[in-house]
């Protein structure tokens, strides 16, 4: 099965596991900010992080004005807090710098790739952390691969090991948002609850017909660790 059929294929799965998943379309800016505060942490740390930011600061423009170690010291729950703060400080006053306030707006007049070019030369911001804010801030046609998503589809065989695994899913993905959204939705919340990094849920599994982990084909392993 060639990998763009196995995705169609993983996608009709996850969705008839899971359904269409709601997602609210935020401002780019808070997008930008929430997806920081989410790395390396999970959603209930990163949202607390949020929320302790704007009830302690009000908006944007005070977080810019504050201290790197005040900034921190409100986000500590989020881990990384000290760099973290400093990214996020260094981001607004790049955009306050650009735009003369705090908004990303400028950016829906730009191209895709230019979207892209200009999110990834901030400090701290890779291609998931911008491919979010492409694709659910603006509707741009970007999937974004965060861990829980490089696992399943490492395991599942459409991304090598030593893939980028953006450049591979976004050759292979219909031009598609909506189609992206949801796929990027669904591979996160089954890689949550099933398809962990450690001893999997094989025997739940609903992507275990294709599944290389199963097979022994991944990292060496001769069988999979529930001996399913």
């Amino acid at each position: 099965m060639k990998a763009e059929e196995k995705v169609r294929w993983i996608a009709k799965r996850l969705h008839d596991r899971y359904g269409q998943i709601s997602v609210a379309k935020r401002d780019p800016l808070e997008m930008l900010i929430r997806t920081i505060l989410s790395q390396n942490t999970n959603d209930n740390n990163s949202e607390r992080a949020y929320r302790a930011l704007i009830e302690h600061f009000g908006n944007f423009a005070a977080v810019k004005n504050a201290k790197v170690d005040e900034i921190a010291a409100v986000i500590r729950i989020g881990g990384l807090h000290h760099q973290k703060a400093a990214r996020i400080k260094q981001i607004l006053d790049r955009i306050e710098k650009r735009e003369g306030d705090l908004a990303l707006s400028f950016l829906a007049n730009y191209t895709l790739n230019g979207m892209m070019t200009w999110l990834l030369a901030s400090p701290g911001i890779g291609l998931k952390t911008a491919g979010i804010v492409v694709l659910f801030s603006f509707g741009k046609p970007y999937f974004p691969v965060d861990t829980h998503i490089r696992r399943v589809l490492t395991r599942v065989g459409v991304v090598g090991s030593s893939d980028d695994p953006h450049e591979q899913m976004n050759a292979i993905l219909p031009r598609d948002p909506l189609f992206m959204k949801q796929l990027h939705l669904q591979l996160i919340r089954f890689g949550r609850e099933l398809c962990h990094p450690q001893r999997p849920a094989c025997s739940q599994c609903l992507l275990r017909d294709l599944c290389n982990w199963r097979l022994g084909w991944v990292s060496g392993r001769e069988d999979c660790p529930l001996a399913c």
